[in-house]
């Protein structure tokens, strides 16, 4: 996992696409849009729940807003936040990737967002989309993963599908590396499972050199990337369109699914299950999260950086599901890499 003290850097070297002048703008703009875009489209699919914001600033420059619902018809709790921050020097979980943009200011933006629905067959859902500017370097990186706990296979596929469609329209390699990629980064090693049925995730794409740039040379997505070789060069304004397509494939994704399983009926052990499998989220993202190492040590706004927490979770020592039982099929099914696209 992406810890700290065992990522390798990726090769030193300036990005030699520059971004345009106006890059900062654009970007914190177009995050600025999907947080409004998705805080509308979800708060009329609750029809409940309202979206509460707070805005905060950042002492050492920058802020964000952070939108909150809490107790709606369909979403417990979520949260989408926006925020863009910048400062004299880069912390040490970005530092330990990217050591030639030490000595330099930063300046980094992005949309993030967790949704912890109410009924167990809806799964939780996860978004960051975010961008970089260090000196000499910059790039882009996030992504999006499902989180399920009832799964339903055409959900899965749905989702996937989706995110496929918005790869392929600027790269055919992009959905292949990446959802691979996302299989590796929401894994919980200390439990040797998947977060959940994965999706995408990227980072520091400059447009340079092979697609995988995550720290295990010998896995799945670095076996594909280095397969497909170095693509032809991307520039900044290929890699801005790829992202602002990724972020708008978030609500034909989920929509749907939400759609299909928010009227479904449950009970006690399927309530139970949920608030269970909440606390493998909990444990990922204190432990693994990058988006949270880089949040804490940049002394970004606390409430902010932990709203992806459940509002309600709990812990069950030595559980084991009953065999051939939904909760089973969840372990010995879902929390594995599948071919999503080909799965029978």
């Amino acid at each position: 996992m992406l810890t700290n003290s065992q990522t390798p850097t990726v090769p030193a070297q300036s990005s030699k696409s520059l971004p345009p002048t106006d890059a900062k703008a654009r970007v914190s703009q177009f995050m600025k849009q999907l947080q409004e875009e998705i805080t509308q489209a979800l708060a009329e699919l609750d029809g409940v729940g309202k979206f509460h914001e707070d805005s905060w600033e950042r002492p050492e420059g920058g802020g964000g807003r952070s939108r909150v619902l809490r107790d709606g018809a369909i979403f417990e709790q979520g949260g989408v936040n926006f925020s863009e921050v910048w400062g004299s020097h880069l912390p040490p979980s970005i530092l330990a990737q990217r050591p030639e943009g030490a000595g330099h200011g930063f300046y980094a933006t992005g949309t993030s967002m967790v949704l912890h629905p109410r009924n167990p067959y809806v799964p939780t859902v996860h978004l960051n989309y975010r961008y970089f500017e260090a000196g000499p370097v910059w790039w882009f990186g996030g992504g999006l993963d499902l989180t399920p706990y009832y799964p339903f296979a055409e959900d899965v596929i749905h989702l996937h599908k989706t995110l496929k469609q918005a790869c392929d329209q600027h790269h055919p390699e992009y959905y292949p590396v990446f959802k691979r990629w996302c299989d590796e980064y929401f894994y919980l090693k200390h439990r040797g499972e998947t977060r959940g049925v994965g999706g995408l995730f990227f980072d520091y794409q400059d447009g340079q050199g092979t697609l995988y740039r995550g720290p295990d040379p010998n896995g799945p997505a670095a076996i594909h990337s280095n397969k497909v070789g170095e693509p032809a060069p991307r520039n900044w304004e290929d890699l801005f369109a790829f992202v602002q397509d990724c972020g708008r494939a978030f609500l034909p994704g989920y929509v749907p699914i939400v759609e299909r399983r928010h009227g479904l009926e449950y009970g006690d052990r399927q309530r139970n299950f949920q608030l269970y499998r909440r606390g493998r989220y909990v444990e990922f993202n204190l432990v693994y999260d990058r988006g949270t190492i880089f949040g804490l040590q940049t002394n970004g706004r606390t409430e902010s950086i932990l709203m992806s927490l459940p509002p309600l979770v709990r812990w069950e020592y030595g559980y084991q599901p009953e065999p051939n039982s939904p909760e089973a099929e969840l372990y010995e099914t879902f929390l594995k890499p599948q071919d999503w696209l080909d799965w029978k």
